[in-house]
Order: structure tokens, then sequence, then C-alpha cells
């Protein structure tokens, strides 16, 4: 007997009661009080279930508004429900056929889903005020739910949500617990009000009560026991489910004990799924529904036949998130669409082709994509935007067009935000809503400036005509029917809805019943639907739903359009756009280029153009266009702190430094060939030149207080300048004169000039200075202009600091200065723009771009300008190394450290003297033969904590102990050919000396209190001392001595 009963106890596992303690969810053993952590570091869990064959649990948190799952094990979190909750007080898994369940007292509804919070559907949300507990009886098809609201009940229904009935609604107060006792076909309840665990058949009949309790919350029931979660004891308790007897407390002291199951296979009995292996032959959701089932759809699609859904819903932006409601349901319930951080969402628009939603978000001042289920999302277009307020899609040539009502601009691009280009710049003030006709080839738009109207062009922008101008106030939103060939629009100010034909001609009032604040609007079949800020509502002839800002149908009349782009891109290089007949399509360019002769082929870039700085990106404007408007750099690299900008015109790359990753680097003008050129020795690099002429690129660093030079690789760098520096910053280069001038605003500012290769130094001027920050050579004119932040002015001298006279004052806080043609261009850190004025009056200031935060360096180019005679350009000018500028011709010069040989031409490939250092992560060198003194990397890779080294100077090899790697190596001098020469046995090499005689190497081991030796490739190793020693550091060796 005995033996039998320990057999059967292997084969039925003890339950586990599983319950949600608001910070984590844990398990315990009923009779043994074991208590195991499941899950932590939890908001606010409050309901939980399990689904024990698929070892999974699900949670709610009223914290997060989300409903999430996990294995049973604890592994694997995910969320499920991450949108659209408020309160989600109750949930159940149906266990049989694979739906989740769920209660939200906040939004007063019963919902459902598949168990990964897919083909969502609201069930039950009539009549319904504070759903709490939730319990479900798949197999007998059934829902069983309490609700604490002002009419306290308990109900039930088909779990399609068919048959609802009220089985319980006296002597009820707060109904918070429910569970089903599926062997006995009973229910058991629980009121924290009257303190009281109830039971009753599943049809309410024979009910009873069973305990009296402080605040019960939750309950579950298994075999003859009931047990229950309590508020006020902070208890899991247990009693008899026939007597209310033998009452316990299984565990006491928790946190804040909330729903609690037994989890057991008893808890889940197996039984018939109704929806068979084909999901019922549903398109969407199988539905259990007494002894059969139901094919239901998701919220927002509509039933076309018993079986299949389709998606047919409106679409709207309410602020913070995107939501679609459909009118074929009656609930006209709606739905959030999954999407991350969405801020305040104004233009909507759809593309039924592809399924993408498009919205524009005026706070972060972008326009984003996503799949119409959340997946997929991102952002299309995020720079030179202000405030996108208006959004529409061309489905045929899969274009976006978009108003800015900041930037006062109407833009094109494709559907993925590439090859971007400005259609309509003039004569616009705060356009708002933009539709497009891709039949007629025609756009429309809404403008709410000082003379409001609506406008059409071609969707190529040509044909522009004003088509409404009187009696608007406020136009918003504007809707195209395609069926009846009119143009709806709202007017805010007015308070009307009205419609014309699409020439504005026939025009009529529709609505002119005072409408409060109509702004998005749009057509389908035979009705309109709007959106009103003031009473936050979705208008449909009387019909109304709560809304916030736009509003789009998403299942317009697209018919179907002859696309004369289909055909080799309409014969287009880029963009091809189309157009009212006859023409029916046109050519466009990306933003700053221009179109070539034949209409159809685009130049290959721009030709003059400005290039800024911006701390984290790089933009450039083009001026061969009639507007101004700033491309990014599109490179693929990140930038933390961009500072100085330099160009050449004639390879078409941009070079710029970054003072926090201290870099100079450089890409081509189109962003691609993205390489460093300069990565080590590097602080803040304030000023950047490049001498297309010569080849060569210079800089000045006012954390070295240096000045630099080397080839446009990187290579052969040079110091220049370093006595007598405080803080350089700004540098400008005249090659053809041999002269490059600086600006030093240290406390003693100063302009100062020199020969470009550091010879001849003068200070043209030194007073009346205070942070000198731009300057710019104007080489026609023969001035030099400088902009000072601190005196707050733009000044020009001759190019020897004679003749100083002020252009413009005063300005804010001028920073980068440059000059092309007739202007000077500056930036500007207080006004955050980009100013331009006449070069040589300083009158007629003019804004090119505004709102620009970290504005920095600028540069003008203009490609087409002749570059001049490079006095370098033959042999080099018979130099080895760097041949560099002077006003009277050249001079050859060597990499840093380096001494010029006497033949004034050629150099050495390194110093005759110099000391050799490591800082851990790198090795220098310092030469002794010049007087500069600075420090060069020596280029040795997979540095991790160098601690000695000591050099051979019989085959010229640095040897070092690396004692993170715990390794000791050598490598030429140049970095090449390094090689591991000992790599094990090592603990903390501190001291390494080479025996350049005997071609031996010693060293020191704190870690291991020894000194060793081996022959230079590492073999013949043997331990020379290993005792009486503490920690040994240093050591030196002397041959000559033995």
């Amino acid at each position: 007997n005995i033996f039998m009963w320990k057999f059967s106890l292997c084969f039925c596992p003890e339950p586990v009661l599983l319950f949600a303690n608001r910070i984590d969810i844990r398990q315990v053993l009923p009779h043994r009080s074991e208590y195991t952590l499941l899950l932590n570091n939890l908001e606010n869990a409050i309901a939980l279930d399990f689904h024990h064959s698929r070892e999974l649990v699900f949670w709610s948190d009223v914290t997060l508004d989300r409903i999430m799952k996990a294995n049973l094990n604890g592994s694997n979190v995910e969320e499920v429900v991450s949108t659209g909750l408020e309160s989600p007080g109750g949930l159940a898994i149906d266990w049989i056929h694979d739906k989740l369940y769920w209660t939200d007292s906040g939004t007063s509804r019963i919902e459902v889903a598949n168990l990964d919070g897919s083909h969502r559907k609201v069930l039950l949300w009539q009549n319904m005020e504070k759903p709490r507990a939730i319990a479900l009886h798949p197999i007998e098809g059934k829902i069983y739910w309490t609700d604490w609201g002002n009419t306290p009940r308990i109900e039930y229904a088909n779990m399609d949500g068919s048959n609802r009935r009220v089985i319980a609604d006296t002597h009820l107060f707060w109904p918070n617990g429910l569970t089903i006792d599926y062997a006995s076909r009973r229910m058991y309840w629980v009121d924290a009000k009257h303190h009281v665990i109830e039971r009753a058949d599943l049809d309410g009949r024979n009910r009873k009560a069973v305990i009296s309790l402080p605040h019960p919350f939750a309950i579950t029931v298994f075999e003859d026991s009931l047990y229950w979660t309590d508020w006020h004891t902070k208890s899991i308790n247990s009693a008899n489910k026939f007597t209310g007897k033998n009452q316990e407390v299984i565990r006491n002291k928790l946190h804040f004990p909330m729903d609690i199951h037994t989890l057991h296979p008893q808890r889940q009995p197996a039984g018939r799924n109704r929806c068979g292996t084909n999901n019922g032959g549903c398109s969407h959701l199988c539905l259990p529904s007494n002894k059969t089932y139901t094919c239901a759809c998701p919220t927002g699609f509509k039933k076309v036949d018993h079986h299949k859904c389709l998606d047919k819903f409106l679409l709207f932006a309410r602020r913070t998130d995107i939501r679609r409601v459909s009118f074929d349901t009656e609930d006209m319930s709606d739905d959030v669409i999954p999407l991350a951080d969405v801020r305040n969402a104004v233009a909507l628009d759809w593309d039924a082709k592809d399924g993408y939603i498009y919205w524009t978000d005026v706070t972060t001042d972008s326009i984003n994509r996503a799949l119409w289920n959340g997946t997929k999302q991102e952002v299309v277009v995020d720079t030179s935007l202000e405030s996108p307020a208006g959004l529409a899609i061309d489905w045929v040539t899969n274009k976006l067009y978009w108003t800015d009502a900041g930037t006062d601009r109407i833009e094109v691009s494709n559907a993925d935000g590439s090859m971007r280009t400005v259609l309509i710049w003039e004569n616009l003030d705060r356009p708002r809503d933009i539709v497009v006709d891709p039949i007629g080839g025609f756009m429309y738009w809404t403008d709410w400036g000082a003379n409001p109207k609506i406008e059409r062009a071609g969707m190529d922008a040509s044909s522009r005509i004003v088509i409404i101008s009187s009696n608007l106030t406020w136009p918003n939103g504007l809707a195209i029917d395609y069926e009846t060939k009119r143009l709806y629009w709202a007017d805010a100010g007015m308070k009307t809805i009205e419609y014309g034909n699409f020439d504005g001609s026939d025009r009529q009032v529709l609505i002119g019943s005072q409408l409060p604040h109509p702004f998005g609007l749009t057509v389908h079949e035979d009705k309109l639907y709007w959106t009103d800020w003031q009473s936050k509502s979705i208008q449909k002839n009387s019909r109304m739903l709560l809304c916030g800002s736009e509003c789009e149908f998403l299942c317009v009349f697209t018919p179907l359009v002859h696309n004369p782009c289909s055909v080799n891109n309409g014969g287009c290089s880029h963009l091809c756009l189309l157009a009212p007949p006859p023409k029916a399509s046109s050519c466009a360019c990306p933003t700053g280029i221009n179109l070539q002769n034949d209409g159809k082929t685009c130049t290959p870039g721009m030709s003059s153009f400005l290039v800024f700085a911006r701390r984290t990106d790089i933009r450039m404007v083009s001026l061969d266009i009639p507007y101004f408007a700033d491309v990014v750099l599109a490179v693929n690299s990140s930038m933390k702190n961009t500072i100085a900008i330099g160009v050449d015109p004639k390879d078409g790359r941009l070079y710029w430094s970054d003072s926090t990753l201290k870099k100079i680097s450089r890409s081509n003008i189109n962003g691609t060939a993205h390489e460093d050129i300069i990565a080590t020795g590097l602080m803040t690099t304030d000023g950047l030149a490049v001498d297309a002429v010569g080849r060569k690129i210079y800089w000045t660093d006012t954390g070295t207080n240096r000045i630099e030079v080397a080839n446009l690789d990187g290579s052969m760098r040079k110091v220049l300048v370093w006595q007598n520096l405080d803080s350089p910053r700004a540098i400008a280069l005249y090659h053809e004169m041999g002269y490059m001038y600086w600006t030093d605003w240290g406390e003693h500012a100063k302009l100062e000039r020199s020969a470009m290769d550091g010879s001849d130094r003068v200070v043209l001027i030194n007073n009346n200075l205070g942070w000198p920050n731009g300057l710019a050579i104007d080489m026609a004119g023969s001035q030099l202009l400088w902009a000072d932040a601190h005196t707050e002015r733009i000044e020009a001298s001759d190019l020897n600091g004679l003749n100083r006279r002020t252009l413009v004052t005063p300005v804010q806080h001028p920073y980068g200065l440059t000059l092309l043609g007739s202007h000077i261009y500056w930036t500007d850190w207080q006004s955050r723009s980009i100013q331009r004025a006449d070069k040589n009056t300083g009158a007629n200031t003019i804004t090119v771009r505004a709102n620009l935060p970290g504005l920095m360096d600028i540069q003008a180019v203009d490609r087409d300008r002749p570059l001049g005679f490079n006095k370098c350009g033959r042999r080099n000018g018979g130099c080895t190394h760097l041949c560099l500028p002077r006003p009277n011709g050249t001079s050859c010069a060597c990499p840093t450290g380096i001494l010029l040989k006497g033949d004034a031409r050629s150099c050495d490939d390194s110093p005759e003297t110099y000391l050799l250092f490591s800082n851990r992560v790198s090795v220098r060198r310092i030469s002794l033969d010049t007087n500069d003194h600075t420090d060069v990397h020596v280029h040795v890779p997979e540095l991790h904590n160098v601690i000695s080294l000591d050099y051979d100077s019989v085959d010229g090899k640095l040897y070092y102990t690396d004692v993170t790697l715990d390794v000791i190596r050598r490598s030429n001098l140049d970095g090449t050919d390094m090689e591991t020469v000992i790599s094990q046995g090592l603990k903390t090499t501190d001291g390494l000396a080479v025996d350049w005689v005997a071609r031996n190497m010693y060293w020191t081991d704190t870690g291991r209190n020894t000194i060793e030796v081996a022959r230079l490739d590492g073999t013949s190793r043997k331990v020379l001392v290993n005792n009486s020693l503490d920690e040994p550091r240093a050591i030196a060796v002397f041959p000559s001595k033995g």
C-alpha cells in the first residue's frame, strides 16, 4: 500500500501556486511553503495566467499598460500587447484554442488575441463598466467575468462574445477574484467589500457563502482546497472548498499579493479543439462558441463571408499615437497601431500598394513610415524639416509629397526619402494640407498665411495657379473625390466644409453649420469624414468617435492610372514626376543639382556650394539654384563634435576634424569612401585648410598649440609652428603667394602670417581683437577678412594687416567665415544661422539658413573656378618628402623630428637621436635632433598595456612588454613586422633591456618575482634570479662591462 501511494505521487506532480506580487512573480508549494522567484524587477504585475503544455506564463502590468509573457522558467520575456491598454486588471488563457483574453477597466472592454498578441479583437464593450476578473471554460466554450462598476455583477458569454448573460447581480460590491472548478462544475468568487468567498453553479444557481475574510483579491481552486490572496493580511491562505474550515496561512509578509493560480495539468484539462488543425478555415480568428466555433475578424477588419476578413478602416493621428477604426463593426472601437516614439503626429497618408502608413511628426520634425501592423518602422526624412504639416502619396510613381509651414516649401522625394528635392519655395506662407491627383497630374494645397488660399500646380510644380482665395480663414484639410471630380476642403475659421471643381469653379458649401474646428478630411464612397480639434472627434454625417488631429481613409478609391514614368524612369536620370497633360511627366533633380539642357539628365553634383559643420553632421547648401536648402552629407560614420572643414575642389573631397573623436577624416562629396587620415596626436583641431593646388592639408590644434601639415592622405606629417601659440583657431592659405594666415584667440589675441613652411612668421594684428574666429582671404580684392565674436564685428584689412576697417557690425556670435564671388558667408552661434553680406561694403545682409543649432566652420566652394599654378607641381619641387610653398619659391621639408640633409632636398626615414616612450596604449618618439620636441606615434598595432620597452639599434627593432596580453613583442620602428617573441610564463613584465652585443634580452617579472633572459627571438629562455626579489621593476644592461 505504502509503495503504491509513493508510486502514484511520482506521476501526479505537486500543485504549485503561481502568484503576482506587483514587483515580481513567485511560486510557492502549498504544503511545504517553499518559495521561489520566477520573474523580478517588474513594475506593477497584477493579473496572471499560464499555459501548461506550452510552459508559458502571461501577466499584465498596469503601470506600463502592457501584457507580457515568459517561459515558466523565467526566460524569454516578451511584450504581447503594448498599445491601447489603460488598466488591464484580468487575463485568462484558452489552453485548447491558444487564445489570450483580457479585461480592461479603463477602456471598459474585454478583448481577445492570439498568444503572440496578433489578430487582436474587441470582443465585448457594450454595458461594460469596470470588468475585473476573468475565467475561461474552453471545453464548454464559455467566458466568465466580474464587473465592479456602479451595478456590480458576474456575467458569462460564449467565447466568441455571443449569448451574453448576467448570472449574479445581487449582494455584490467589489467582486475581485473568480475561478472555475472544472471537476465539480462550480465557480468561486471573492468580494473584497463584503469580505467573503462565495460559490455557485456555472449558471449562477445554488449560490452560497463559503468563508468570511478581511480583503480577498484573487482566488484559485485545486482538488478539495481553495487558495486566495489577501491585501489586508498580505498573505496567501487556504481552506476546505466545501466547508470553509481548516484555514491555513501558506505564506505571509508578502509585498503585495495580487492574482493567483494553481499551476498543475489538472487545472487545464484536455478538450476538443473546435478549430481543428486548419484554424476552422478562418482567415484570422477562430473562436469557440458553445458546441461549435465562429470565424471572427480583428478590430478594423470587415467580415466578407463566413470565413474571410478584409481590412478596411479609417486611420487617424492622435498626437502621440496613430489609430485605426473600422466603420464596418458596430462598436467602432479604435485600435492603436504599435509604433515607437510618436510625439506629435499630424499629417497622415497610406500607400495601398506596399501597405505602408506615412506620417509626419512636428515635434521630432520628421517623416516616418511603417507597415500598418507597426512593423518595419523607419524614419524617411529627418533633416531640414521645421513644421511638416501636410503629406500625400503618389501611389502611381511611388513618390512622397509634403508641405512645410516652417520653411514655407513643398518638397517631393521617392517613397523611401531618397532623391529629395524642393518643388515650390516662392510665395508660400504657411502651407498646410496637400493632396495629389495622379490621374490629372495635379497637386492641390491649402495655405493659411496672411492671404489664405487654395492653390493648384502640376505634380512637377508647373502651371501653378490660385483656385480659391476668397471667403477663407484657416483652410485645413483637403480631400479629392475621384468619382465626382470634386475637391473638398475644411475651413477651421469659417467653421465649414465646402467643395468645388478641380479648377475652383462651382464652389458650394456642404456643411455650414458652425463646425467647432475641422482639421483633417477624407472621402470614401459617398461619405465624408473629418476630424475636429475642439470636439476631439471624428465625424461622419452625424456619427461621432473620439479622436485627435488628422484623418485618412485607408481604402481610398485608387483607380488604375497609366504611368509615364514606368518605362525607363520616363527617360530621367533621377526623379520622374507626373505632370498635367499634354506633357504627362517631367524630370527633376535632387536638391542643389541642376537639370541639363536635355531636360532629362542631372549634372553630376553641385558645382558652387557652401559646406558647413554642425557638430554631429556636415551639410551642403547649393548656390547653383535659386533657393537655399541644406543637404546632409550621407557619410557612413558617426560624428560627435565636427568643428573644422576643408574642401578639395579638384578631387571633390571633404575633410573635417572631430574634437571628440580626435581625428581628421575625409570622404567624397557624395559621402562615399570615408576614411580617417589622422587619428593620433590630436586634441582640439579648430582650424583646417586644404591646399588643393599643392595637395596638402594644414590644421591648427588649440589643445597641443601647434600648426601642422601633411599630405592629403595624412602621410609625412610635420609640425610647422609650435612656439608662442596660445589658442590657434582659424587658418587660411594663399598658395600662389606662399603664405598661411591664422587667428589666435588666447590671452593676447592676434592674427598672424607665415610662409607655408612655417618660416618668416609675423604678427599682423594684435590690438582690438577678442575672439577672432573665422578667417578668409579675398584673393581678388587682396584683402584679409575675419570675424570676431567678442567685438561682434566682421573686419577687413589688406594682406599685411594694414588699412583695417569694419565690414559688418554688430554680429551676434560669428564663428566660421568664408567667401565666394562678391559675398561673404558666416555661421552664427547665437542666432543659429548662416548669414550672407557683400564682401566690400558689408551691406545687404540676408539669412541663408536658420534654425541650425551647433553650427561650426563653413567653407564656400566653386568647383568650376581654375585652381592656379602649383609651385611644387614639377617633380614635387625636387623634394624627397614634403614640398612647401614660400613667398619666393618653395622649400623642402621632412616629417616631424627629422632634419633636412645638406642637399636641402632629402630626408632620412627617422631621426638620428630620439627618445622612445610608452603611455600604455601607444608608443611614441620624441626627436632630439629638432627643437620642437613633438611626440610622434610609432604605429605599432594591438597595444593594450605597454609598460617597458627597449630598442635594438643593430636591427632597428623595438622590443616591448604588454602586461594585458602577458607577452613580449618586437616590431620595426614604423610598426611593420610585429611578432610575439615570448608568449607564455609571464605575469607582470615591468622591465626590459636588450643586450645589443650578445643579442639577448633581459626582463623582470614582478608577478613571478624573477629576472629572466632569452635570445632576441625568444629561444633559450632561462631564469637568472628567483630569490630575494620582492617587486623587481626597471632593468638595465652594460654589455661592454658584462
